[in-house]
């Protein structure tokens, strides 16, 4: 454990993982007042350590919750503040390696000790040096790359519910997009999920330029708070010293409100809609805000998953991820959905970075796609089809066939060279409405092969 400060004795009381401490002066040898965030150790009767996290300051009131939880404490517990908020360690050492919540290695490797740490959870980024999101990451996933662009510095979670394929999602995109350094956060993940992402990144061969932070079921829940944090602290450092394009993945920022909530809980505040606390969109917000395109620098982007308990996507944690994100991908029956997806910063690259064609293919696919759906419901009701409707039928298939399968990996060239030849195989040139430059130039071009 670090060396200590100074130390008191006087718990107040204990409550599930959370101690309070009475520190008459509140202030450190240094005689700097003890600060929100700061960690603790805390020792028991029986000489046991565990670290702890001011959470509260209310006058001499200190509240502090305890990592390990609060088994074995008593009220004659001693506290011990260390005059430092949490630290991450930052390192090119720690570039294909698993952390925990608390920042210590979990994976067996070389001691790390004695690299340099920083701390977690500063401030967001000043507006002046933030640079307008103008950079796609593509990740060969035709449902994001032609229809809803990941763009660098974006913040976007995937809305989804419970059983979807949103974990195998997510490490698709971490290990296809082409970003320099992926930094994974879990949250509340079971060991399986853990297991599956770190095998799936080791398999692709993509996990030198990993690093893993994971919080699982079973460990101590303020630990699954902690991990947006020390993730995000890592990712902006490669992105402002290194030059780095880095892309944050979390899963799954509902555990994370709810780690809140139970937290907020023990500490007696008064809750706020279906139990969060009032702070919610503030702490999300904090959070979300560290993605950047730094100027003269790196960048940081943000793919989180948000799991909509009940599918109500009023619910309080994606309704309010939804005011601060620049859109969503929506995730239902494996597929990602093209009419609940949106990314709001698309149309700073389509067009600009990608081929000419891209915005009227994207139209003109949705178009079409929702032509078939609409055929669908006059053939379950059992309505007269006519011949173009058919065609649309014909379209629908191949398209949740061809693009909606969260298995299709393609590059986006190759994506848009496919939505050409689909629409050719469907329609007839003057059915397409689109710029005739761009039809004589890709439909001719593929209905001749």
């Amino acid at each position: 454990m670090p060396q200590s400060l100074v130390s008191y004795s006087h718990v107040l009381e204990i409550v599930g993982d959370i101690i309070k401490v009475s520190v008459p002066e509140a202030s450190t040898a240094q005689g700097s007042a003890v600060r929100l965030g700061d960690l603790a150790v805390v020792e028991g009767e029986g000489g046991g350590q565990s670290l702890a996290q001011v959470i509260m300051i209310d006058r001499n009131r200190v509240s502090l919750q305890v990592f390990t939880g609060t088994k074995g404490l008593s009220t004659n517990a001693v506290t011990r503040f260390l005059g430092h908020p949490l630290e991450v360690i930052y390192s090119q050492n720690i570039l294909g390696r698993v952390f925990r919540g608390t920042g210590e290695p979990i994976d067996g490797g070389p001691d790390l000790s004695l690299d340099p740490r920083v701390e977690i959870d500063g401030p967001t980024v000043n507006p002046m040096r933030r640079v307008l999101a103008s950079k796609m990451i593509r990740t060969d996933v035709p449902m994001i790359d032609v229809f809803n662009c990941l763009v660098e510095s974006q913040k976007i979670p995937i809305f989804s519910v419970a059983g979807e394929p949103y974990n195998p999602f997510l490490a698709r995109v971490g290990i296809q997009a082409d970003a320099d350094i992926v930094v994974f956060g879990g949250l509340g993940l079971v060991f399986d999920d853990y297991h599956f992402f770190r095998t799936t990144f080791e398999n692709a061969g993509v996990f030198p330029r990993t690093i893993m932070f994971v919080n699982q079921a079973s460990d101590p829940i303020v630990e699954r708070v902690l991990v947006p944090d020390m993730v995000l602290a890592v990712a902006e450092r490669f992105a402002v010293e290194e030059g780095k394009r880095v892309l944050v993945l979390l899963t799954d920022m509902t555990a994370y409100a709810d780690a809140l909530k139970e937290i907020g809980i023990s500490m007696e505040q008064v809750p706020s809609n279906r139990g969060y606390m009032g702070d919610l969109y503030s702490r999300l917000a904090r959070r979300y805000e560290k993605a950047c395109d730094f100027r003269g620098a790196g960048s940081v982007t943000l793919l989180t998953v948000t799991t909509m308990p009940g599918n109500d996507v009023t619910h309080p944690v994606p309704d309010n991820t939804g005011y601060i994100t620049e859109g969503q991908y929506y995730m239902h029956d494996g597929v990602l959905d093209p009419f609940g997806s949106l990314s709001r910063l698309k149309q700073h690259v389509i067009g600009k970075v990608t081929r000419e064609d891209h915005s009227q293919i994207m139209n003109a696919m949705i178009r079409f796609y929702s032509g078939a759906r609409d055929a669908e419901q006059k053939q379950a009701m059992a309505f007269e089809l006519s011949p173009f409707d058919h065609k649309l039928l014909k379209f629908g298939a191949l398209f949740r066939e061809r693009f909606m399968k969260i298995e299709v990996a393609q590059p986006l060239e190759d994506a848009l060279d496919l939505c050409w030849q689909t629409l050719a195989e469907c329609f007839e040139p003057h059915e397409l409405l689109m710029r005739q430059s761009l039809v004589d130039k890709y439909f001719k071009q593929v209905a001749q092969v």
